[in-house]
């Protein structure tokens, strides 16, 4: 089976590491093409107005300034020999990607370029309580559970046009207590905040920054899985359609277009 890495993180990133130790317990036929730089948020952002640099580590190590949807894009258009892979695995992320979150990570991102390109593809990330540089994420529990959950997932199989979003908890091993299959939360509160400060000319600027404040998930989502130790496995796919919506829609909107009424 041949394997295609890639990552958000950057192509010296600790969970690049994790994530070659668990592509080798499932084969040898490994190849890695990361950004050169961290493209945390970049989501499915390509990169269209600048041209592609990429840097060859070894033979089947790249990095590549873009995003990760440019890494897994090139790596499988132009950068692998031979055949094309069989598996993209996107990660290991070093924090959550789960419930809203996912449609910004370049984790996920990469995963869904491979679906796109027509390979079975799977984001993992290793969830973290805090983001202090000094704190270092529990990466053996994405090594030790990684490999066995996604050859059981290549066993079962899924749709063409889905993903795999695999979130570890941020417990050691020992402390994990199954594995979930969820569908996507969405937090009760807003995390992301903006800090305005000024610099030493005078200028004002803005720190994006997260609160810590919990959030209260319902059963069954990826958050209520992560937050209470469990290993999440969530399908996801691209398609953003609110059916429910297009129905309601249908008896109003159908037919030739509405002209604009006149002012009151």
């Amino acid at each position: 089976m041949r394997i295609l890495l890639t990552n958000d993180d950057g192509i010296h990133a600790p969970g690049l590491v994790a994530l070659e130790k668990i592509a080798r317990a499932l084969s040898d036929d490994i190849w890695i093409c990361a950004p050169e730089y961290e493209q945390s948020g970049a989501s499915r952002a390509l990169t269209l107005a600048d041209p592609l640099r990429v840097r060859r580590l070894d033979d089947r190590r790249f990095a590549v300034e873009g995003t990760p949807t440019d890494c897994v894009m090139m790596a499988v258009q132009q950068l692998i020999e031979g055949p094309a892979p069989d598996l993209v695995l996107s990660g290991v992320n070093r924090g959550q990607n789960i419930a809203e979150d996912v449609t910004l990570s370049g984790t996920v991102a990469g995963a869904i370029e491979g679906m796109a390109l027509g390979i079975r593809s799977i984001a993992l990330s290793q969830a973290m309580n805090y983001f202090h540089d000094e704190v270092v994420a529990h990466w053996e529990t994405a090594e030790t559970f990684g490999p066995g959950i996604i050859q059981r997932l290549l066993e079962v199989g899924w749709l063409a046009d889905v993903i795999m979003n695999v979130n570890f908890p941020a417990l050691p091993p020992e402390q994990v207590t199954a594995v979930e299959v969820t569908r996507q939360g969405f937090r009760d509160g807003h995390l992301r905040h903006w800090d305005k400060r000024t610099d030493l000319r005078g200028r004002d600027y803005y720190w994006m920054g997260f609160t810590a404040t919990p959030s209260k998930p319902k059963d069954g989502t990826d958050l209520k899985a992560v937050y209470e130790g469990r290993i999440s496995v969530t399908p996801l796919h691209i398609d953003l359609t609110h059916n429910e919506t297009v129905h309601a829609l249908k008896g109003v909107l159908g037919g030739a277009p509405p002209k604009a009424g006149g002012r009151g």
